[in-house]
């Protein structure tokens, strides 16, 4: 009797201990792993570019749609779009292409708080209208526009314009341009751009690689795959570094932005100083946080991974609600905010069946500690 009893308070104890560690293993893992919390719906508008102020003010941009445009530029003030700067710049007519929203692209938030707006003036897929293409500079305290960038020395009409960045110390201007595979450097300070690193291996996109999501190659009613030569970019904190990489292949790469800006080196010359990160997966946005670590949109995992200092690729989170996350915004209230443009369930890419599950969202998640 007395060993009956003294095993089965030893199988109670060994429970307890048991049930003691795989909470204490739940409490770890879920102040380790972050979840995906939704910050606004934007039912059939698809959000696409994104900026947040200092102030955690969020600005998203919204493709020029026949059958849903309204805004091309909002802010979302308690989960409301708000047309911005103002409701004239938002209006539709496309006649009036210098002072109107094209097709706004990318937005950025640089480290004086000034907003940058990125219009390649491509809508619905269109040829750019040249006139149109620009980058504006908005002063968030004013609400107003302060300069706009006209891209005159570009061959317009094949550029392809599609994410900015901008180092407000040296007043430098990073874009890609996956249209012409290329990065455009521009001088903010005169208006004039040089192009670098066109068609080179690093900012062309792999022509053998086809994009697969949930378990489906993204090709268009013609059966062309999505293609995308250099695509997001993001430039570190200290503005030393631009990394970037084109959508379709797989590998991330950076090059000193001492480099970029030396307009005596040759193509080969700065072709050399590319450095290659790593694999990183398929990719469509990036951001570079204070701490040195470069995140990026995964579509097939549908997940966020980032690339830390030391050279590790970890995932920041993993959620099936993650459809084409496609850019980043980082707040001062310690959130990393992004959109998911749901690209592979459009018309497009489905024989023109609509496959997308509305509404559209904006989504944030924790900053690793």
């Amino acid at each position: 009797m007395l060993i009956d009893q003294l095993r089965d308070e030893l199988k109670m104890s060994l429970l307890s201990l048991l049930l003691s560690m795989t909470s204490l293993s739940l409490m770890a893992q879920s102040k380790s792993t972050p979840t995906l919390e939704t910050v606004a719906a934007f039912g059939k508008h698809q959000p696409i570019g994104l900026g947040v102020s200092f102030e955690n003010r969020l600005f998203v941009t919204f493709p020029k749609n026949p059958d849903t445009y309204d805004y091309g530029l909002a802010e979302i003030v308690r989960g409301e779009r708000r047309p911005y700067p103002n409701a004239e710049w938002n209006k539709w007519d496309s006649l009036k292409a210098q002072t109107r929203f094209i097709n706004v692209q990318a937005l950025f938030v640089d480290q004086t708080n000034t907003l940058w707006v990125l219009d390649p003036a491509s809508p619905a897929g269109q040829k750019a209208i040249p006139e149109g293409i620009k980058l504006v500079q908005i002063n968030l305290k004013t609400n107003e526009i302060e300069k706009v960038y006209r891209f005159t020395d570009l061959p317009r009409e094949r550029t392809a314009l599609n994410d900015v960045q901008v180092d407000s110390r040296q007043q430098v201007a990073y874009l890609s341009d996956p249209g012409r595979a290329a990065i455009v450097v521009l001088d903010l300070a005169s208006g004039t751009s040089r192009t670098v690193l066109e068609n080179d291996k690093s900012t062309k996109a792999d022509p053998n690689f086809v994009l697969t999501i949930e378990g489906k190659e993204v090709r268009d009613s013609r059966g062309n795959p999505f293609r995308s030569n250099v695509n997001g970019i993001a430039l570190s904190h200290d503005f030393q570094y631009l990394y970037f990489r084109p959508i379709t292949q797989t590998k991330l790469y950076r090059i000193d932005t001492k480099y970029l800006t030396n307009a005596s080196l040759s193509a080969t010359e700065l072709s050399a100083h590319v450095e290659t990160m790593g694999e990183t997966g398929v990719s469509h946005g990036m951001i570079a946080d204070k701490a040195g670590n470069v995140y990026l949109t995964d579509s097939p995992d549908k997940a966020i991974r980032y690339f830390t200092p030391g050279g590790q690729l970890k995932t920041l989170v993993q959620d099936d609600r993650l459809l084409w996350p496609d850019s980043f915004g980082i707040g001062t209230d310690g959130y990393l905010y992004v959109t998911a443009a749901q690209i592979q369930r459009t018309r497009r890419y489905n024989n023109g069946a609509d496959k997308v599950a509305y509404p559209f969202r904006l989504y944030r998640v924790k900053l690793p500690n």
